[in-house]
């Protein structure tokens, strides 16, 4: 072949490398981090635990610990959740479930109010009763602001133009915007349930509302003395993962680029649990529509969690 053939092919080998570096790259990492998954040390909740499930949208309860959720029913134990918001910032689920291209604050209101309920639907299916749900309805994708510069001066939702919880059936209805009332909403769920065990996303986590929420339960548990009782999981964890994206419920799931510094536990799941696991994330109907492979790709072999741990990244 013609030194200059060689030559031309070498120089499209390498733009394709180029190109599809990133999905390489997350590929491998998928690849390699699943193969070990078997390797991390095996943990479950204890018989009779009270879990405390703190979850910054409706669905990161099933995504993160349907499997858990189940489980502590199963050891005669009690569960609570905690919905810091109802999802009324997600401009694009919006747009879709209304068919237009521009969703309004009332489109976004809806969508809340919609997204609650699926919530108790999911919950229901993983046997968890309505007088153990508590939604303190504060603003999508402004958790962080309310922990940082709005604590005590009331956040104006650009979404949906509310500056104070307004959605019915939640718990402080009323309560303005700032971090001071979602730090007393929450303070009050945690001396009202007591909980042995609370997970809460890690402050690893990509989306700052997960990031907001993990940096109060440390604030909070931590002023109890109750660290102990703490356990992180991630939903936005970087590089597209989880990948493969879809459902396979044979594979394991890999720790998250995010917090593969992290000292994960795993909690391998049987085939009924994945089952209602799935059901529950399917309850969630409105997210599934936007977002279903992604959601899919948590019913896995286990679930990860891991204890508080070393220095925090910076808000």
């Amino acid at each position: 072949m013609p030194r200059a053939m060689w030559a031309l092919l070498l120089a499209l080998l390498l733009a394709f490398l180029l190109v599809n570096a990133p999905w390489l790259f997350q590929q491998a990492y998928a690849w390699y981090y699943r193969a070990r998954v078997g390797e991390l040390p095996a943990w479950a909740p204890a018989p009779g635990t009270r879990l405390l499930v703190l979850a910054p949208h409706p669905d990161d309860e099933s995504l993160a610990a349907g499997g858990l959720i189940q489980r502590v029913r199963q050891g005669g134990g009690e569960v609570y959740l905690a919905w810091m918001t109802l999802g009324d910032g997600f401009q694009w689920d919006a747009a879709l479930l209304d068919r237009t291209l521009r969703p309004t604050p009332t489109d976004l209101r809806k969508l809340a109010e919609r997204r609650r309920q699926e919530a108790v639907a999911a919950a229901r299916i993983l046997g968890v009763p309505e007088g153990n749900l508590f939604f303190l309805g504060y603003p999508d994708r402004g958790l962080l602001h309310l922990f940082l510069e709005n604590f005590f001066t009331p956040y104006r939702s650009p979404a949906t133009h509310l500056d104070r919880v307004s959605y019915p059936g939640t718990f402080h209805p009323g309560a303005p915007y700032t971090g001071e009332a979602w730090e007393s909403d929450l303070r009050a769920i945690l001396e009202r349930v007591r909980p042995d065990l609370v997970v809460s996303p890690a402050p690893e986590d990509a989306h700052p509302d997960h990031r907001a929420t993990a940096y109060l339960a440390l604030r909070l548990l931590g002023e109890r003395g109750w660290l102990e009782r703490l356990r992180f999981y991630v939903v936005h964890g970087g590089l597209e993962w989880p990948l493969p994206k879809g459902l396979h419920p044979g594979l394991y799931l890999e720790p998250p680029p995010r917090g593969r510094h992290l000292l994960w536990h795993r909690m391998d799941l049987t085939a009924e649990e994945e089952d209602v696991k799935l059901k529950a994330l399917r309850a969630h109907r409105s997210q599934m529509e936007v977002l279903g492979r992604f959601m899919e790709a948590f019913v896995r072999k286990n679930e990860l969690f891991t204890p508080p741990q070393g220095p925090l990244p910076s808000p």
